[in-house]
């Protein structure tokens, strides 16, 4: 059977990618066939594009974190053929095609069984960007965080997880700043439920100092780099910082006096190799945490297989505000 995908191949020190017609049997023979409907851009599949990268471990590659399709074919009780699923994280889209196909193959240990109410559309427009804002919101309330401790800042917020963030937090009562570079997006931030949009400058502060004035409760960071040493230094006595992102560098620097002056936490938010279990338990409250239509609120657009390469060009380009999703049978 032939199927439809974007796929990546390596030509000298080239990765082109192109819409090409592959046979079923280049899946592999992972036991759960999933024919997926709807697939979503994130971060992650912009840098498997790149040459030189340290993310994909194998090409041909057909990218994509995030799928979301029905089960065709499975052995595995709980995920029969007919069963709405989900798959993101592990290896999917770096060493294992991913979602810009047709049809996926994956091992059983992948798939989340969508809970009642929740479409296909509607999983992957929260994705791993939802996935990974509700697991940083989890780790800060496991540090004591609670609606009414203060405003707890969101970094990089009209991207993905930022967005996913913004949303979450103000859902859940609490009182959010949103950091960006484009003050275009006020708006769309304040309608996300953001009480306060600042600029990159105000989060910086003056570098030159060890400690900055104690300003938020907690953070999610999005951004790495320099960003994340200024969240450091203004982090309120006992608070955490929730760190996931490299968008603004993959290294910080920072002295040791948020840590043992203000006892401040810096949690590492992991997405890819989080246990099924705890994945399932976080996918049983997203219709809660992020409704269809406040999900809906974070899409820029749809795109076909044929729309992929130009928007993974704008999203590398941080052109691109909150959620792409991709329809690979359009």
């Amino acid at each position: 059977m032939a199927i439809r995908a974007f796929v990546l191949r390596q030509r000298g020190e080239e990765i082109e990618g192109a819409v090409e017609d592959l046979d079923e049997a280049e899946l592999g023979d992972d036991p759960v066939v999933i024919d997926v409907e709807w697939a979503a851009l994130n971060f992650k599949d912009t840098m498997v594009t790149q040459p030189g990268n340290r993310v994909a471990r194998t090409y041909p590659l057909v990218p994509g974190i995030d799928l979301a399709g029905t089960v065709v074919e499975s052995g595995e009780p709980g995920i029969e053929p007919g069963t709405a699923v989900l798959a993101h994280g592990y290896d999917l889209g770096v060493a294992h095609h991913g979602g810009f196909a047709t049809r996926a193959r994956v091992p059983e240990g992948w798939v989340v069984p969508l809970p009642e109410g929740v479409s296909t559309r509607h999983a992957v427009a929260v994705g791993t960007a939802g996935f990974t804002a509700a697991l940083s919101l989890r780790a800060l309330e496991r540090n004591g965080l609670r609606p009414g401790s203060g405003p707890v800042l969101v970094t990089g917020a009209t991207g993905g997880v930022g967005s996913m963030a913004v949303s979450l937090l103000a859902r859940r009562g609490y009182e959010v700043a949103a950091s960006t570079g484009k003050a275009s997006e006020r708006a769309y931030l304040e309608g996300l439920g953001a009480t306060l949009v600042i600029g990159r400058d105000d989060v910086a502060g003056d570098e030159r100092r060890v400690l900055g004035p104690e300003r938020w409760a907690g953070a999610i960071d999005c951004v790495g780099g320099a960003t994340l040493a200024a969240v450091l230094r203004s982090i309120r006595y006992g608070g955490a910082v929730a760190a996931s992102g490299l968008t603004g560098g993959n290294s910080f620097t920072s002295t040791v006096y948020p840590f043992i002056v203000r006892g401040v936490a810096l949690l590492g938010i992991d997405s890819v190799l989080t246990p099924i279990e705890v994945r399932r338990e976080i996918w049983s409250s997203v219709a809660s945490d992020f409704p269809s239509d406040a999900a809906d609120a974070m899409v820029e657009r749809e795109v076909g297989l044929d729309g992929v390469a130009g928007a993974l060009a704008e999203l590398a380009r941080s052109a691109v505000r909150g959620r792409v999703l991709v329809c690979p049978t359009r």
